[in-house]
């Protein structure tokens, strides 16, 4: 039976960078905060982390950082994805190496390969590492989703822990937990689905909004694991202003934008990616300020 890598919620952490490169000790500072206040999971180098606008040599910089300054106090999860098979298995190793409990491993983006050659793709990395695997579904981003019966196929390799379902489709996910063994894990990919996920049986989140409320968000997953189903649903409808806040741009735009308006200086978002609209900040301000968070 495989254990899920983490229940509860695991934040997609930002990257702080400086004109130049990483910037590794406001990161620290931003891990200290995650620690402190709940968070169950870092999930590091990953879509929020901007992973694909950063160097190897930078993403295995910023891996090792997580590994070493959390110190096995929580699990890391590191985002090894890649529209390449080939280096999706060599970062995927490099990150085993550095120490990371486990790896995000997102769809193949770009080539919109077959069901057939997500399967091959998954299982040739889960083949060539002894860390967990979970799949990444988000076919906003990459124009591919993973089939239910894919799912199911996948489910049957030992390394393959579960996925991060942000497709947005119900139905899909339903049929997932039908079609796949109970110790296939599921975990939110968007923030305003965290309830409804758990409700399907998830184990939890993957969260943009624990960059900016860790222990809010740590506690929508931990009052529904504690059988309080009707208190995490109402702090999952108080937070719906800001989940949506916080993607009415690009992600990371947003959530950056917001972490630096709350003090922590992390920086710009790497080109192509630019700051939010006048109109987009004034929801954002709106958004945290009802939140609580100003």
């Amino acid at each position: 039976m495989k254990k899920p890598l983490f229940t509860g919620s695991g934040v997609a952490i930002v990257t702080p960078f400086t004109k130049e490169t990483v910037d590794l000790p406001t990161l620290g500072k931003l891990l200290d905060f995650q620690m402190k206040n709940g968070t169950d999971a870092i999930i590091v180098c990953g879509t929020t982390g901007e992973a694909s606008t950063m160097s190897y040599r930078e993403r295995m910089r910023t891996i090792e950082f997580c590994v070493d300054h959390v110190d096995g106090r929580l699990p890391v999860i590191a985002g090894t994805g890649s529209n390449s098979t080939e280096n999706a298995l060599a970062l995927s190793r490099d990150a085993e190496r550095a120490g990371a409990d486990g790896l995000l491993l997102v769809t193949p983006y770009y080539n919109k390969a077959s069901q057939a050659g997500l399967i091959r793709h998954f299982q040739v990395i889960a083949d060539g590492v002894d860390v967990p695997l979970i799949l990444y579904d988000v076919p906003s981003r990459t124009g591919v989703t993973i089939a239910p019966e894919t799912y199911a196929e996948l489910a049957k390799h030992p390394n393959i822990n579960g996925v991060k379902e942000a497709g947005g489709n119900f139905s899909n996910i339903q049929k997932t937990r039908n079609l796949c063994p109970e110790d296939f894990s599921i975990w939110s990919g968007n923030d305003d689905e965290t309830a409804a996920i758990c409700m399907l049986g998830g184990k939890g989140v993957i969260s943009v909004l624990s960059n900016v409320a860790p222990q809010y968000t740590h506690d929508i997953c931990a009052k529904w694991f504690a059988g309080e189903t009707q208190e995490s649903l109402q702090m999952q409808l108080k937070a719906l202003p800001l989940c949506k806040a916080l993607f009415a741009d690009v992600n990371p735009i947003p959530a950056k934008w917001a972490m630096n308006r709350l003090g922590w200086q992390a920086g710009a978002c790497r080109l192509p990616l630019v700051e939010p609209s006048a109109a987009v900040q004034d929801q954002l301000e709106t958004a945290m300020r009802d939140f609580g968070l100003l």
